[in-house]
């Protein structure tokens, strides 16, 4: 296919400054949503036993939740009721939090043999929330609200690098498709192995780019909507009759559902007390033959009062047309279709995406350099400021988020010895890595620092299984709970040996770096010794 070549120069450089812009918070993105797909096992494995044996029957549901407000007031405005018994991140049939996205402190409630209310604050690990908040702020230390906006900026431009980079690739796709020249020319091979990862999963990334425009404003989105059904008319809020001013008890809406919706299976509750209309719920569910707006779940509305289902837009298999295409969009991005197969997928899709991002930003460093040579390939060309800049914070970023991520991780089954506040230490443990590797990486230089920084990872990764090990031979020091768990610490001793196995391929590029490679470490060289290039030359 023949394009001009000023055609492909404008998009190789729209291609390569928006990849530059957006590349490292994508790079802590996708390395981050890849681990969300295991959440589950992840919390388990980081969570301690569960303090309740067995759940409240689903009968003396109603019991135990007059029990709680009448303890606790306070839970009257929010509270959830867990009507699935195999749920990791909701060991309790009664919750409720003191305050939003699990900032505050959680309760959880369940009834004795004897009848009487038993209250724990203990429940599952903070990190997997964390890992995925990391997924969704792309790391970025602001109230969700604020950050929302700059991810879907963010995706924008990725959606614009994406477009940008097929069109570069057009003249030579079928020619260069399969081709991945492995030798001495490592710059050529990382560049192959870049391009071919960006063409091949280039409809995942699409899916992710697009539906994560979605959720950043989707809250703007509904808003809009909002505003629209109050000026053409807002539904009614269903009308509470006097002689019907009790709830229904859980056990009996369970059933009022399974008679208008066999198919939806309940997993919790959550009640929200509304001043003007009195109380609302929502139902989160699945049906195993229909994707589902979150990652493991669909939402139905239903009156609390009556049992009756009163919205149905998010509710997997009774949304109209519409909302399921639109559910569809939600699903691709989740991955919460096609069973483990599919999950898998995603998780090595979205380690290759982390790939990506990190090799994009170091192979344009060194085309930068040969660009800014040509026609005076006699002479040497130092790298720039800016260019050393770009690499450090490459280096730092993404192999601080590994290395980061690995060790709260590691941590979890640690920090219930000396503390109650897990969430703030898991983030402080994260953060404080993740910083320490930046700074380390301008200390050191992009070359040095990643070969110390990938080995950083290997043993802050190694930890993990370490722990488990520790666990396993002295019980009084964290828990191990069998079954899927193991799964993380397999993972994490073949990701130690790829952070290891890379980190000698690092080395390997630096010994046959170039002089004024960013790879290169070799003696400093004084500013007598280089020939003066002419200013046209450096732009």
């Amino acid at each position: 296919m023949k394009i001009r070549s000023d055609i492909i120069r404008m998009y190789r450089d729209i291609h390569s400054w928006v990849g530059i812009v957006c590349g490292l918070a994508l790079f802590i993105a996708f390395y981050a949503g890849a681990i969300t797909m295991f959440e589950a096992p992840l919390n388990r494995w980081a969570s301690q036993p569960a303090v309740f044996s067995e759940h409240t029957p689903l009968e003396k549901t109603q019991e135990l939740i007059e029990k709680v407000l009448a303890d606790y007031p306070q839970a009257a405005g929010r509270y959830e009721v867990t009507l699935d018994a195999g749920l990791q991140d909701r060991p309790a049939r009664v919750m409720w939090s003191t305050g939003p996205r699990g900032r505050g402190t959680t309760y959880y409630a369940e009834l004795a043999e004897d009848g009487s209310l038993q209250v724990h604050t203990q429940g599952p690990s903070a990190v997997g929330q964390l890992v995925d908040d990391l997924h969704q702020q792309v790391g970025i230390l602001l109230d969700h609200e604020l950050v929302m906006p700059l991810v879907g900026a963010i995706s924008l431009m990725y959606f614009i690098a994406l477009v940008s980079g097929v069109i570069v690739l057009l003249p030579t796709l079928v020619k260069d498709l399969f081709i991945l020249r492995i030798g001495k020319n490592l710059k050529r091979m990382w560049l192959d192995l870049h391009n071919a990862l960006g063409l091949f999963s280039l409809p995942f990334h699409i899916i992710m780019a697009l539906t994560a425009v979605v959720f950043a404003f989707h809250d703007l989105f509904y808003a809009t909507q909002w505003t629209l059904l109050e000026k053409n008319g807002r539904p009614e809020a269903h009308e509470v009759s006097a002689g019907h001013r009790e709830p229904l008890a859980p056990h009996q809406i369970v059933a009022r559902l399974r008679e208008q919706t066999p198919n939806f299976k309940p997993l919790y509750m959550q009640f929200h007390a509304e001043e003007d209309h009195g109380l609302e719920l929502r139902v989160s569910g699945s049906n195993p033959r229909h994707g589902s707006r979150a990652p493991g779940y669909g939402i139905a509305g239903v009156d609390p009062y009556t049992g009756d289902l009163t919205s149905m837009d998010y509710m997997p298999g009774e949304q109209d047309a519409w909302y399921a295409t639109l559910t569809s969009f939600f699903s691709l991005h989740f991955g919460n279709f096609g069973g483990n197969p599919i999950r898998w997928t995603y998780f090595l899709l979205g380690l290759a995406g982390a790939v990506l991002f990190y090799t994009g930003n170091l192979l344009w460093i060194e085309s930068h350099r040969k660009k800014r040579r040509k026609g005076y390939e006699h002479l040497d060309v130092q790298q720039t400021k800016p260019s050393i800049i770009l690499g450090a914070l490459t280096v730092g970023i993404s192999l601080g988020c590994i290395a980061g991520i690995s060790t709260t991780i590691a941590a979890a089954k640690l920090l219930p010895l000396w503390t109650d506040a897990l969430a703030a230490w898991h983030m402080g443990i994260y953060y404080t890595v993740f910083f320490l590797s930046v700074v380390w990486a301008f200390y050191r230089g992009a070359a040095r620092g990643a070969v110390e920084l990938l080995f950083t990872s290997a043993v802050a990764t190694l930890l993990i299984p370490a722990v488990s090990l520790l666990s396993a031979l002295f019980p009084s020091v964290g828990w191990n709970h069998g079954g899927n768990t193991y799964l993380i610490d397999v993972m994490a001793i073949i990701g130690a040996g790829c952070f290891a196995f890379l980190a000698g391929k690092t080395v390997q590029r630096i010994h046959n770096a170039p002089e004024y490679s960013i790879w290169y470490v070799g003696e400093e060289v004084s500013p007598t010794q280089i020939r003066s290039l002419p200013s046209s030359g450096l732009t």
